[in-house]
């Protein structure tokens, strides 16, 4: 079975990990109400998406 032959530096090591950072999620507004919703899916408050009601909310 091949074994590394030499120790993988920590430079090497860090470089492969550049892309394993953690970033914000992407959030648009919902046209109907300003909530910061993410994109593609019904808002939560008002239940709209794509300016159309999809699902009614029950208000508390």
């Amino acid at each position: 079975m091949p074994v590394p032959k030499r120790r993988t530096g920590k430079a090497r090591r860090n470089m492969r990990r550049s892309h394993h950072a953690l970033h914000a999620p992407g959030l648009t507004e919902c046209q109907s109400c300003g909530e910061r919703i993410p994109p593609h899916r019904v808002c939560p408050k008002c239940g709209h998406y794509k300016d159309r009601l999809v699902v009614t909310v029950e208000k508390d």
